[in-house]
């Protein structure tokens, strides 16, 4: 298997910019040294997964999505399915999920990490998603297209996702309007 020596520098570059989250990012770089490929869903003890903070070109509201197998809101994103590079992996989920043109990645670096528990589904165990998350920027065209991913997509003021029950969203609801916006 080959390590990815991208995703373990933007590691070490965002435990710079969050030393509080060392542990977190810890535990993505143990489970990015392991010896079976963490990039492939078909690891079932924990694999890697991307997610896309997708932002508004003005950059207030977040597109998010009512998650049809979680059935919760969340930011758009998914497996990496073998891919390496992670904010690609981010791009094109958020691309297939919304249906807007013109994204782009903004700046490239991680902007939050997550791990988080799948549970059981059908015949897939439950099992643990490492999700490395990258800003993504809409265009001036807006106008999403509901995938078969999600239930719903909605537009939601960064400022009332900061208040979010979800921990995982409003802490990035929270760096966002903390100042990590270009």
């Amino acid at each position: 298997m080959q390590v990815s020596p991208l995703l373990a520098q933007q590691l070490v570059d965002y435990l710079a910019r969050w030393p509080a989250e060392s542990g977190v990012v810890q535990s993505f770089l143990e489970l990015l040294g392991d010896g079976q490929d963490p990039f492939q869903r078909e690891r079932l003890h924990g694999h890697f997964t991307s997610g896309a903070w997708l932002v508004s070109a003005d950059g207030q509201r977040i597109l998010m999505t009512h998650h049809r197998k979680l059935e919760r809101w969340l930011q758009l994103g998914g497996h990496a399915d073998g891919e390496r590079n992670m904010a690609v992996v981010a791009l094109k989920e958020a691309q297939e999920e919304s249906g807007l043109p013109g994204l782009t990645v903004d700046g490239g670096e991680i902007f939050d990490l997550d791990r988080h528990w799948i549970p059981e589904r059908k015949d897939v165990p439950g099992h643990w998603h490492y999700d490395v998350r990258y800003v993504v920027r809409a265009g001036a065209n807006e106008d999403f297209v509901v995938s078969e991913e999600s239930l719903e997509l909605a537009w939601r003021p960064i400022s009332e996702v900061a208040n979010d029950a979800d921990e995982s969203m409003s802490r990035m609801a929270r760096k966002w309007l903390a100042g990590n916006r270009s």
